[in-house]
């Protein structure tokens, strides 16, 4: 079997693999949402892209509440310190969350065109604030979150819900809902047919080249941020609490993972190659892979965040030192010895139920919720 350190390294990876599948899976679902009051231009366009959601909103849930439990099973700590203190941003997620379903059972009980469009932006916040939240939370991780540990590891939060809202962390919530409309595009694009095809290959166009530049001014950002430097680490193969290490901040340390190994560079370098991708095979209408170059422009934004994180899990913005990293953060060694198991029986369960299900829907056009009326929001 692995030892202590070994099994900390897989646990932070699989969080990784997880955290990347959930986004690139549910971005499918929130960027179609985003984009329904908008490409919907009628009410059979709007009938079509709604049943493409709703065929598997509940397998992307599935995979949320997996991730979140994961995080808080391997990381204990970052639930103690993290969850009671970001309560009502956690409560706005999951409102919002909540929003999509009671939107797409309601929408249909009344056939007016006014009931029909408030339910269709009730389905569109549904959809753009967990992509907004989740580059908050991104954002929020770079500058730090404001908490101290005593030397009983008790937690003291110094920040507010309104504190989460600096311009940085607004600014990744732009950039993760502009990632989202895009996979949102790409997938539209891939699945219907006609008129809807062509708005969807339209509004990726103009989304693409607003995130090459945004990503450019992000990288820009990240650059005059405070990172931390960890300055003493005990072994990593034992048992360590964070009160255990020093560290310190010091501006442009976020840079340091890829200044130490150059190769890494590679990985943002290639999430401009994947959109620059994406845009020029939906303009050949090759969407099929164009759908697969968008998820990987996502799943490559996400490891450039965590490769410049490593192996901070929750950065402090008060005390360095008491920032909860994957060596001491972690949990018991036969706790994590189980959770490596039980992984491997069920996220090939969670990911053959995923590719089922969005498997079910072949092309879409107007007359398809004519001639597949069953079972149809």
């Amino acid at each position: 079997m692995f030892d202590y350190e070994t099994l900390r390294l897989i646990a932070w990876l699989a969080i990784g693999f997880l955290i990347i599948a959930f986004i690139i899976i549910d971005s499918h679902d929130m960027g179609v949402g985003i984009l329904l009051p908008f490409l919907g231009k009628a009410n059979d366009e709007r009938h079509i892209i709604i049943n493409y959601i709703a065929s598997h909103w509940s397998g992307t849930q599935v995979l949320l509440v997996s991730s979140v439990a994961t995080i808080f099973v391997i990381w204990p700590t970052v639930y103690a310190i993290a969850f009671p203190e970001l309560y009502w941003a956690a409560l706005i997620l999951s409102v919002a969350l909540l929003l999509r379903p009671v939107a797409f059972n309601y929408r249909t009980q009344i056939t007016t065109s006014k009931w029909r469009k408030c339910w269709d932006w009730g389905i569109f916040l549904g959809s753009a604030t967990p992509s907004i939240l989740i580059g908050i939370a991104f954002g929020n991780l770079l500058l730090g979150i404001p908490f101290r540990l005593d030397g009983t590891m008790q937690a003291t939060y110094e920040g507010d819900f309104f504190k989460l809202l600096h311009p940085f962390a607004l600014y990744c919530g732009i950039i993760s809902l502009g990632l989202v409309i895009l996979q949102g595009t790409s997938i539209l694009a891939y699945k219907s047919l006609g008129q809807l095809q062509r708005y969807a290959i339209k509004a990726g166009r103009i989304i693409g080249i607003l995130m090459l530049i945004f990503l450019s001014i992000a990288g820009f950002w990240v650059c005059s941020l405070k990172g931390i430097v960890i300055d003493v680490m005990p072994g990593y193969n034992g048992i360590m609490t964070t009160l255990m290490k020093t560290a310190y901040s010091e501006q442009g340390a976020w840079l340091n993972n890829y200044r130490q190994l150059p190769i890494l560079w590679l990985i943002p370098a290639l999430t401009y190659v994947m959109i620059i991708l994406t845009l020029y095979l939906q303009s050949i209408k090759n969407t099929a892979w164009a759908f697969v170059a968008s998820s990987a422009t996502i799943a490559t934004t996400i490891l450039t965040a965590i490769i410049i994180l490593f192996p901070f899990v929750l950065p402090s913005s008060i005390d360095p030192a008491m920032s909860i990293t994957l060596w001491d953060g972690s949990t018991s060694y036969y706790i994590l010895v189980l959770i490596l198991i039980i992984a491997l029986i069920f996220i090939p369960t969670i990911f053959t139920y995923a590719a089922r299900s969005y498997g079910m829907y072949s092309k879409l056009n107007r007359k398809y919720p004519h001639t597949n009326n069953k079972n149809l929001y």
